[in-house]
């Protein structure tokens, strides 16, 4: 017998901004998913108190003195046992191994705080005004073996401002993870959104650049 409503879940290592908005799109019915389990790497993320306070399991999982690999077979068979039909990394601050994402290919989503492939890596607000930037934003793409590299579904652009500070970019930036992390979501569990051959599928075209959102 099939279930309900499929599941995801959510790995993180902070604050867990991200997953609040998950959070509240699943708990408004507009995520067309449960939030089966979130997962961090760090005991003191504010993230699992988020998730408690909503009800949803909230497991720490530390990685200290084992190799990437060890650490990633305890988080698959953690996971294993919340069947999740989706991963959504939403601040996990972990390179996964290639044997991991081997495994859940084509169902682990990502959002990154800049326009990729432009500034992979962290602290890229700082590096996008160094730069002098016109635009700058954030980007949900599923995950591949190489960081920050997997094929982008869905972007919110905005404009840097003379007066941005790192301070107010990354609080302009968070508005539009908000926004769109929930977004692809909702589009993948509801049978819209698809990886197929190294390729994004929305509703059964292939896209040649990513859905582009502006502020």
């Amino acid at each position: 017998m099939s279930r309900a409503a499929p599941r995801i879940a959510v790995l993180i290592s902070g604050e867990g901004s991200n997953l609040q908005a998950l959070l509240d799109a699943a708990s408004a019915g507009k995520l067309g998913a449960g939030i089966g389990v979130v997962v961090s790497n760090r005991a003191a993320a504010r993230g699992l108190e988020r998730a408690r306070d909503a009800g949803v399991p909230a497991r720490f999982l530390g990685g200290k003195g084992i190799t990437r690999e060890a650490y990633d077979e305890e988080l698959a068979a953690l996971l294993t046992e919340h069947s999740p039909d989706l991963l959504v990394l939403a601040g996990f601050m972990r390179i996964l191994s290639p044997k991991f994402v081997a495994r859940f290919e084509g169902r682990i989503l990502n959002i990154h705080p800049s326009l990729l492939p432009s500034y992979p890596g962290l602290d890229t607000h700082r590096r996008v005004l160094e730069a002098g930037e016109r635009w700058h934003g954030a980007t949900v793409h599923f995950v591949t073996v190489d960081l920050d590299a997997g094929p982008a579904v869905l972007q919110y652009r905005l404009p840097v401002r003379a007066d941005d500070t790192v301070e107010s970019l990354t609080t302009r930036v968070h508005v539009g993870e908000h926004f769109i992390l929930p977004r692809a979501v909702e589009w993948f569990v509801g049978g819209r959104l698809r990886l197929e051959n190294g390729s994004v599928m929305l509703d059964e075209q292939r896209l040649s650049q990513p859905v582009i959102m502006e502020e």
